[in-house]
């Protein structure tokens, strides 16, 4: 996992966890992130604060709220907790059908009585999601990423 300070274009600062940079390039261009203090998705990785090395050191060291961090570097507690949320996530995953780009539909089928309800995940877009909630149709996000079945997550 990588942590991004982010911000948006309303100016709040905060941060998101993502797998990799290409996990972030492609939630981004699929409307998914979205600042948690205005709901604003014009969102991008905040600028890094400039490294200034201290008087007689003469490595450069970012801020420890800049920079990215790996697994690694994280408490265990924190570590722990995303253990868990990821353990949790994969056991419902296991006991839902994938329908990748066709969630909302399927959704809508189900909760209209088109077709048998059962537990399913995909891809929505934000405004499919908020759609959804408006029709009365309880969606969820997941909250680790998750990648197609034939793709590594």
């Amino acid at each position: 996992m990588i942590v991004f300070d982010l911000s948006c274009s309303h100016g709040h600062r905060f941060e998101g966890w993502f797998g990799s940079s290409d996990d972030f390039a492609e939630q981004k261009a699929g409307g998914l992130i979205e600042c948690p203090t205005c709901g604003c998705d014009e969102v991008g990785k905040a600028p890094m604060a400039p490294s200034v090395p201290a008087k007689g050191n003469a490595r450069a060291e970012s801020s420890d709220e800049t920079r990215q961090m790996t697994t690694g570097d994280m408490p265990s507690a924190v570590k722990k907790a995303l253990e868990g949320l990821a353990k949790a996530q994969a056991k419902a995953l296991e006991t839902s059908t994938w329908v990748g780009d066709r969630f909302a539909e399927k959704a809508r089928e189900m909760h209209y009585g088109e077709t048998d309800e059962a537990p399913i995940h995909g891809r929505a877009t934000r405004d499919q999601a908020e759609e959804l909630s408006a029709e009365g149709i309880a969606v969820a996000p997941l909250l680790v990423p998750v990648a197609p079945p034939d793709e590594l997550n």
